[in-house]
Parts: structure tokens; sequence; C-alpha cells
């Protein structure tokens, strides 16, 4: 699923996949997050609410660009380095194309409904 991001005023494109967290995190949008670094590997913001992980795929290891959710928390985070290995608590949603400078700069990020 296409969804429409803007990070720090830029267009970037994007893209959900079709697991059920990732549809769960499509009926937010539109979202305006404020981003914070964390572990010089990810930028992540709260959500509004926790997402749905039932029937969640197997765990995988985020690589940069990814748009993924860690459970625990309930936050967002945006990888604009390769994560650590595979969790069952960190599931990827989608990807950003975007290079890793910019992302791992990224303040403001707004993510909508593709039209």
């Amino acid at each position: 699923m296409d969804i429409r991001v803007t990070l720090d005023g830029r267009s970037v494109a994007a893209r959900l996949n079709d697991s059920p967290a990732a549809l769960d995190f499509a009926e937010l949008l539109p979202l305006t997050l404020d981003l914070e670094d964390f572990h010089n590997t990810e930028r992540v913001a709260d959500l509004p609410r926790k997402l749905d992980t039932a029937g969640a795929p197997g765990p995988a290891a985020a690589k940069a660009g990814d748009i993924a959710y860690y459970a625990p928390w309930g936050n967002l985070a945006l990888f604009y380095q390769d994560g650590p290995a595979a969790s069952a608590d960190l599931l990827v949603l989608g990807h950003l194309d975007v290079n890793a400078d910019q992302l791992g700069r990224g303040e403001r990020i707004t993510i909508e409904a593709a039209r």
C-alpha cells in the first residue's frame, strides 16, 4: 500500500506492507510526528495508540529505510542504519525510499494515505 510521506518538508516515496499491523497503522493516518534519535540507528515517535499485532509475521531484522513498530513501547521507528538482530517485538511495517543521512536528521514526519 503506497503512502504519502513528508520528511522535514520534502516528499519521500514510501510503501506499507500488507501485514495486519501495517493495515492498523494505516487506520491512524494522517499523522504528523516529531522524531527523536534512538541509539544512532533510528528516529522514533510515539503513536496515538498501540497497534494490533495479532497475526504478525515472523521476526525480521530492520534495514535502513524500514518503517517499523516496537510493540512493547507502542512507538514508530524509522531506521536510518540497519537495526539489531530480529526480534518478535519489532514489526516491519514498510519502507521509505530515502537516504540514511536525510532520515537520520529528520525532525518531523507527516504520513498520509496515498490518493
